[in-house]
């Protein structure tokens, strides 16, 4: 990526629509009501043989106090001051508004490169609108349509010379984003180490104001995510990466911020459902998911199902249990925790449990290796010899049941995937063998060879016949009689007739 272009502009100007149109996908929410964006989100876009990175932001709005929308605002302002070039968008039909005129002025002492975009341009009616552009002293206006993408070659035309300007820094590492976990890797045999390129995907999920972003930019380092005592702040799945420095290795992670889940019934805006489908994707795309719990209401059906929802993706899971600085009873309130995810949660038996603080940063180390050792466990390949000489001892201890009289006798066991780690069980009628065999099994893997919360896949098959003839017709098909051929006179059988 040999830039950063920033979408900047006054709410429902149409800066999520160019976002999602540059980099190819539907990343950004979209609505007909104002200020749905809130946090800055970034994106690899394309144009033509441009390869950039693209931000869309939160509307700027004329507040500069403590409240959301004055912290939108600075939000905003602390991108165009990360970014290369700003593309400064207002709405051609409605014309040039007081509160543009005043973000022009912002723009010039913020960023040197600034482009003026005309949106919803299309047809007669905003040519007004376009020729008030001019009074901003930001030059020409791009006439743009978002929507329905006019205008983009004349915006090709004005980025192609600032991208020559940049081009020594096309080498650079722009972030990763929306990386798909590979798990049908070609490389099984040993675990995928984190790149830049592929950094180690996490995902902070949980109910609304439970502190995910907080959280986030404790580990960060800096106020990067939005936040405040209001309820459901975020609403994009939003995704930063940093490097973690371990006593090993230095491992590049990509941390997703998610809005909050609420129980289904809870959510009737059509707004709400974009963003917890888009927390829903984040989940899909991470490879350890952080479930981030309140400590005041833990364990509530929500955040059952939110665990429940990242196991059954075979995700790794941790989880996080935040707000711990106002808890009074520590011991007793620790115990009662660990007996209500023993007894809650027990397909993420053994997964580990760490309390946090994202106001003071309490915990967040041992936050840290939880994560790397639940990603590590994750990958983790056991070798056939291993397997078998366990799935012998297990069977000896335990011997399968014997339905109908008819004995399971197990083969032999074979691991055929990690991420996360996936067996397959060759025994003699696998549909007769019950539930809680498996589950017997399972738990053995678990405790054996040390894979404590991460999601097992366990397949039980029948060996096939290795027969060729079986069901094949006895008599002996005519092209073999015909290469056989007649039998030798000496070779026949002699006539016992009567």
């Amino acid at each position: 990526m040999s830039f950063t272009l920033a979408i900047v502009g006054r709410p429902n100007v149409g800066k999520s629509t160019l976002f999602n149109r540059l980099v190819g996908k539907k990343l950004a929410l979209v609505d007909d009501q104002p200020g749905v964006t809130r946090d800055l989100r970034e994106g690899p876009a394309r144009l033509g043989d441009l390869r950039f990175t693209v931000i869309d932001t939160a509307g700027l709005e004329e507040a500069t106090d403590e409240s959301l929308q004055g912290r939108m605002r600075r939000l905003t302002e602390r991108a165009v001051e990360m970014a290369d070039v700003c593309l400064f968008m207002y709405d051609a039909r409605t014309g040039i508004m007081p509160a543009d005129e005043v973000f022009a002025d912002i723009l010039r002492k913020k960023n040197a490169h600034v482009i003026l975009a005309a949106n919803k341009s299309e047809g007669k009616a905003a040519d007004a609108g376009v020729i008030e552009g001019f009074s901003l002293g930001l030059g020409e206006p791009i006439r743009l349509s978002a929507e329905h993408g006019e205008g983009l070659g004349e915006m090709y035309d004005v980025l192609m010379p600032l991208s020559d300007q940049f081009e020594e820094r096309a080498a650079a590492d722009a972030p990763d984003v929306d990386v798909d976990v590979n798990e049908d890797d070609e490389d099984d045999d040993a675990p995928r180490i984190p790149t830049r390129e592929k950094p180690l995907q996490i995902a902070v999920v949980g109910r609304p104001n439970a502190g995910k972003s907080t959280l986030i930019n404790q580990i960060l380092g800096e106020d990067r995510l939005l936040t405040g005592p209001e309820a459901g702040i975020t609403r994009d799945a939003i995704s930063v990466q940093m490097d973690w420095v371990t006593d090993d290795a230095t491992v590049p992670v990509r941390i997703f911020d998610t809005a909050g889940m609420r129980k289904r019934a809870k959510v009737q805006e059509k707004l709400e459902k974009l963003s917890v489908s888009d927390g829903l994707r984040a989940v899909k795309f991470a490879e350890v998911v952080v479930v981030l719990l309140d400590v005041e209401i833990p364990f509530e059906q929500q955040d059952l199902r939110i665990a429940d929802l990242a196991e059954r993706e075979g995700r790794a899971v941790v989880l996080a249990v935040n707000k711990w600085d106002v808890e009074g009873e520590k011991q007793a309130k620790l115990k009662e925790l660990k007996e209500q995810f023993t007894r809650l949660l027990p397909q993420l038996k053994g997964a580990p449990l760490i309390t946090v603080s994202a106001k003071t940063g309490r915990g967040i180390d041992r936050l840290q290796e939880a994560i790397l050792r639940a990603h590590e466990v994750w990958n983790r390949r056991v070798t056939t010899a291993q397997l078998n000489r366990w799935l012998l001892g297990m069977s000896e201890a335990h011997p399968p049941p014997a339905p109908g009289g008819r004995r399971i006798k197990m083969r032999y066991a074979t691991q055929v995937k990690t991420r996360p780690p996936g067996f397959v069980v060759m025994c003699s009628h696998p549909d007769k063998l019950p539930e809680s065999y498996a589950r017997y099994l399972v738990n053995g893997l678990r405790l054996d060879f040390d894979m404590p919360g991460t999601p097992i896949r366990l397949h039980f098959r029948s060996q096939a016949d290795k027969n060729p003839y079986k069901n094949k017709t006895k008599s002996t098909p005519s092209r073999l009689r015909k290469h056989l051929g007649k039998a030798p006179a000496d070779q026949k059988k002699p006539y016992r007739g009567g």
